[in-house]
């Protein structure tokens, strides 16, 4: 049985002489900290070129005093989704989380890598009703990797994870007492990263310039989103749109600041990832409209809805919804898929960077400048005509979604608050000519759905024609707001 569960957790690197701070001042008036010690034997598995250490994910069986069974920890959105299953009698990998790893693991078997036991002292912080508020893992680990040589390492590392009742200022608070004892925020992901590290079988800290750190962090994040996705597709999840959002995030990136980076590398990957999500786009846009349609339906006074409309639009889209999806899972065991992704893998940590990228942050405020120029100008040409002009105004929105990410990238070049503001500006635009287009596709499919009703018994195209002309009033009005809001 699969369960899961969401983590979010600083990690921080101490000597094996730490002392950890007194914390009962951090927990509400009321509350209490229950300490423990459990012991831990947890084995790691990976292909033997490290494909999931490269994707971030980690693999294992744990047994020991508690929290035993498998664990797989997938990480997105600043936070990790752990799937656990029960350990079994068996020390083959279970076949429902193979199936799950099988696009991150490029069809390649996973075995044993590396073996860690740690020895863990716990303080659970809890508020006056017993609930979590944040669990700090006191772990002293002892690691060793698999293979011809014996290589064994031992460090401590300190561990501070949110409960279902804690927030982000108590990690905060907890931390600022960490640090002033000498803590330091961890380099490794994952204590496999760091065993294997130690035996010189994985990527050790690497300094980079506030360019190269910049990009580099952006596009990890829009990596890990899309291998999260890749993860959830397997397991018959929808992560759809927030997988296509990682892509635009990742090519907008390619296409804004694409001087930064070498050119047939850029051209090439940019190809691949509009391949997939042009995949990922036939089945979200089918989503989309469904929803789209009956919310348009409900509106209706009932009199003006003739015929079975709401079963023709369901039925329909729905075929074409998981005939899509179909094509999206077929095209994950394939190998231009795995091609991607091995390719993704190496672009989230060194990504092919020209000498422009250099040291010098001004070439990213340079290069958003002009991105928020793009947009400006294609939103008020293609606002400025009394007809419209469908393409000119989808150009714009892209141009508006380009300008928008790039802020959001520069932000720690710009400043939080400026990047915010920025951004916010394009997403309104980016919102406003994105009801345009919605409404273009869905007039489209309306007439072809109107079409079909219309020459089958039983059916009349009528209600199908009275939303296509809601839908086109729609277009109209949100071309009226792109023009009000590109002369603000």
């Amino acid at each position: 049985m699969v369960s899961t569960q969401r983590e979010r957790e600083d990690k921080y690197e101490v000597g094996l002489d730490f002392v950890l701070p007194d914390l009962e001042d951090v927990i509400p008036a009321g509350g209490r900290i229950e300490q423990g010690t459990v012991n831990l034997n947890s084995v790691y598995f990976d292909t033997d070129d490290r494909d999931l250490l490269r994707q971030k994910i980690t693999f294992r069986r744990r047994s020991g005093d508690a929290d035993v069974g498998w664990q797989l920890k997938v990480p997105a959105d600043k936070a990790r989704t752990e799937i656990r299953m029960p350990p079994g009698e068996s020390d083959a990998v279970p076949d429902e989380l193979a199936t799950m790893i099988a696009g991150v693991a490029l069809g390649k078997p996973v075995h044993p890598v590396a073996t860690l036991k740690t020895v863990r002292r716990t303080q659970r912080l809890l508020d006056r009703d017993d609930r979590l508020l944040a669990e700090v893992a006191d772990d002293s680990v002892r690691g060793a990797v698999a293979g011809d040589r014996a290589v064994l390492s031992e460090w401590r590392e300190v561990e501070v994870e949110l409960g279902d009742a804690g927030d982000e200022k108590l990690l905060g608070k907890i931390g600022k007492r960490l640090t002033r004892r000498g803590a330091q925020p961890s380099r490794y992901p994952s204590k496999l990263s760091r065993v294997l590290s130690a035996a010189h079988l994985a990527g050790g800290d690497t300094t980079r310039t506030t360019v190269e750190a910049v990009l580099v962090d952006y596009l990890d994040a829009q990596v890990q989103a899309i291998v999260a996705g890749d993860v959830w597709l397997r397991r018959g999840l929808d992560p759809v749109h927030p997988t296509r959002v990682g892509i635009r995030r990742f090519r907008s990136t390619l296409r804004v600041f694409g001087r930064l980076f070498d050119q047939t590398a850029r051209a090439e990957l940019d190809a691949e990832l509009s391949w997939y999500a042009g995949l990922l786009g036939e089945v979200r846009d089918r989503q989309v409209q469904r929803a789209r349609f009956a919310d348009a339906l409900a509106a209706l006074p009932s009199e003006l809805v003739m015929g079975p409309v709401a079963a023709r639009i369901e039925n329909d889209l729905l075929a074409e919804q998981l005939r899509r999806r179909k094509e999206v899972m077929e095209a994950l065991d394939g190998d231009r898929y795995r091609a991607l992704l091995a390719t993704l893998a190496r672009w989230r940590t060194t990504p092919p960077l020209t000498a422009e990228a250099g040291d010098d942050p001004r070439v990213i405020a340079k290069l958003v400048r002009k991105a928020e120029r793009k947009a400006l100008t294609r939103v008020a040409t293609a606002t400025a005509t009394a007809d419209d002009d469908d393409t000119a105004l989808h150009r714009a929105r892209k141009a508006a979604k380009r300008a928008r990410y790039a802020a959001e990238l520069a932000a720690p070049i710009l400043g939080r608050k400026s990047a915010k503001k920025k951004a916010a500006r394009f997403k309104k635009m980016q919102t406003v000519l994105g009801e345009h287009q919605d409404s273009v596709v869905a007039a489209e499919t309306l007439r072809t759905l109107g079409a079909r009703a219309g020459t089958t018994p039983g059916e009349n195209g009528f209600t199908f024609g009275l939303l296509y002309g809601l839908e086109l009033q729609n277009a109209r009005q949100a071309r009226e707001d792109a023009a009000r809001l590109a002369s603000a």
